[in-house]
């Protein structure tokens, strides 16, 4: 079988730290044969350290090449996504797309239906799901271990861990805060636990008190004059089956530890812990805790590249897909319209 021709669309630390290390790394499948940056220099810096055929400042010239990609890794801003995901379906390609989907819930279901009508995969990378932790907690919930979920608390918190660099905290570019930049992995993994399903009410809470007011940082300084978005976002999202997820996620807020990543299912049967893994039910008539201590670490990234050449080949793939990613993405729109309105939103 032929290779698959790569090209990154977007320059910078996710690009060359994350995504071309994946694709160099499954060569046998797939080949990376343009970067596209808007800063010609960085485009062919960027080629010329990674021995990359092509580089170029204007993606239609890209899909006019002779090496004319099949695939494309959309690394770009978030305000670009919708737009550079588009041109791609409309070329042709395939798309793994940075997340967030899009800014809202329109650009993300106007990119879920080009895909469908072009027949294009199109997905989204929220490499988390490839974690051993978060397969552990799949595996159980396949042979029934849990019962019935009817609860999950989703967490991803910092204490001060507002970025002092690049667009975080521009709500232009970004579309938000701690919810779109953090809050969506966790959210996507909670998610992804109970069908994906779209909740019937959304309540969410959204504050900027240290963001705005600055203070001790411990990724880089930032300008509170200039920060536009939440620090922290909590919300509680019910669902018609009756689950419910809660979901907190913060750039800064003063809690104990620097960083805390965490998903809590509670099922009829049993409970279980991400991180670390560990299953909490009754055996014998006793209460006991089942703990993993041989969970192998892996490369999420390597994983989730592979399984969107999967999604690509055809073949079965656990990767966020164009229909899970406008779910998740009109769940961000509606937290945020509910914070803003201090009102429950219905959908």
């Amino acid at each position: 079988m032929a290779k698959f021709k790569a090209a990154i669309i977007g320059g910078g630390h996710i690009a060359s730290q994350n995504h071309i290390p994946a694709l160099k790394a499954l060569n046998e499948e797939v080949e990376i044969v343009a970067i596209c940056s808007r800063d010609i220099n960085k485009a062919r810096v960027l080629a010329n350290q990674h021995g990359i055929p092509l580089a170029f400042d204007d993606a239609a010239e890209m899909y006019k090449s002779d090496l004319k990609p099949d695939l494309i890794f959309n690394c770009t801003a978030n305000h670009l996504h919708h737009q550079f995901t588009m041109q791609a379906l409309e070329n042709g390609c395939h798309v793994l797309c940075e997340k967030p989907p899009g800014l809202n819930a329109q650009q993300a279901r106007e990119m879920a239906e080009l895909a469908l009508s072009k027949g294009k995969v199109l997905a989204y990378n929220f490499q988390r799901r490839q974690s051993h932790e978060f397969s552990i907690l799949k595996k159980l919930q396949e042979e029934g271990r849990f019962g019935n979920i009817y609860h999950i608390k989703a967490t991803y918190l910092r204490r001060r861990g507002i970025p002092g660099w690049g667009n975080f905290t521009n709500k232009e570019i970004q579309g938000g805060g701690a919810l779109i930049d953090l809050g969506v992995h966790i959210l996507d993994l909670a998610l992804d636990l109970l069908d994906y399903q779209t909740p019937k009410q959304i309540l969410g809470n959204t504050y900027d008190l240290i963001g705005n007011t600055g203070g001790k940082g411990l990724k880089g300084n930032w300008d509170p004059s200039k920060f536009e978005v939440e620090d922290a976002c909590f919300t509680h999202l019910s669902f018609s089956d009756n689950t419910s997820i809660s979901l907190s996620c913060s750039f800064a807020l003063n809690q104990k530890e620097e960083e805390s990543v965490n998903l809590e299912v509670f099922g009829s049967n049993a409970g279980a812990m991400l991180n670390p893994p560990v299953m909490f039910t009754e055996i014998a008539g006793e209460l006991t805790d089942t703990h993993f201590p041989f969970v192998e670490k892996s490369n999420w990234q390597l994983k989730n590249t592979h399984a969107f050449i999967d999604a690509c080949l055809g073949k079965p793939s656990n990767i966020c897909n164009a229909t899970q990613g406008a779910v998740l993405q009109e769940i961000v729109e509606r937290i945020y319209q509910s914070a803003e309105s201090a009102h429950t939103v219905m959908l």
